[in-house]
């Protein structure tokens, strides 16, 4: 029981953060557009490089954002081919994004760092960076095909720089350069403004609080997808690994679940207030999994760890 309450007060600040974009949206005008063009180009890619640089990288650890990768795309793919048949009104094309990855970043370090510790909290960045590669390919691409031709589509995930920022980071950490001295403050900061502006982006998209949930068939497959069989695949491996496989310790299997229970990402509003695909749709969505999550992240762990 105490655990589970520092664990809602952790999360606390998060559902605050969210409050203070939503009033900087309605009161002040801030355009969330901008800010989404500024966190998928600039910081987004340099919380990847510098969370790569800082991990103790083998062969083994190196395939874990691959893996995790996999599971968002075998997921997202599925809940792509039953969009298009029961969602008429253009929002087929995030809900991709808003079950295959999740809120692994801005919501799931603080806890996972409660529940990990420092060691630990290591181990969950790398397997996270599954979710932040899906987020910033296949996830964009779909959600850029409701929208623009394939042509055009793959050539904005070509520009996306958080896959080159992370292949330069493997490459440099393997080769044992680090990150100058004189830089570490400048990527400490902008890894506060991932944090504070990812949830911010969330409240900015909401015009009003009445009707969140818009179109309900959109919410109920998006909320069945991300919090029914996404962490249904997470128990499946954690059992098959540890019972045939032996590969991965319980710590991955842990860091596996733990974002697998994560609410739907704020860069799903990132990404569709920058397409123009459904954002009202997608942050109200986003907002309510966010809710949602504050008592069922606490009950899971509870239940699983």
């Amino acid at each position: 029981m105490s655990a589970a309450l520092a664990l809602l007060l952790k999360l606390l600040p998060l559902y605050v953060t969210v409050a203070l974009g939503w009033i900087a949206g309605r009161f002040l005008e801030a355009s969330g557009r901008h800010i989404a063009g500024i966190m998928l180009y600039i910081i987004t890619p340099s919380v990847v490089f510098s969370g790569v640089m800082a991990a103790p990288l083998s062969a083994e650890v190196v395939l874990l954002p691959a893996l995790v990768f996999g599971f968002c795309t075998v997921i997202a793919l599925g809940h792509m081919a039953v969009a298009r048949k029961l969602l008429s009104d253009g929002s087929a094309a995030v809900i991709p994004l808003s079950v295959g990855t999740g809120n692994t970043g801005y919501f799931g370090i603080p806890v996972a760092l409660l529940l990990f510790g420092e060691e630990g909290l290591a181990l969950y960045i790398v397997c996270m960076l599954g979710t932040t590669l899906f987020e910033n390919s296949v996830g964009f691409y779909l959600a850029a095909r409701g929208k623009y031709s394939i042509q055009d589509a793959l050539l904005r995930v070509v520009r996306l720089p958080s896959v080159y920022a992370f292949l330069a980071a493997v490459v440099l950490n393997l080769s044992g350069a680090p990150i100058p001295d004189v830089f570490v403050p400048l990527f400490d900061n902008l890894r506060g403004a991932y944090s504070i502006l990812g949830m911010m982006i969330i409240g900015m998209g909401i015009t009003s609080f009445r009707g969140l949930a818009g179109n309900p068939r959109f919410t109920a497959l998006a909320f069945f997808g991300k919090f029914v069989i996404w962490p249904l695949v997470a128990i499946v491996f954690w059992w098959v690994d540890s019972t045939l496989l032996g590969i991965y310790e319980p710590a991955v299997h842990q860091a596996i679940f733990l974002i697998s229970i994560t609410p739907i990402a704020a860069n799903t509003v990132v990404i569709a207030t920058l397409l123009d695909a459904s954002p009202r749709q997608a942050a109200g969505t986003t907002l309510l999994s966010t809710l949602f999550a504050l008592g069922f992240i606490p009950v899971m762990i509870a239940w699983v760890f």
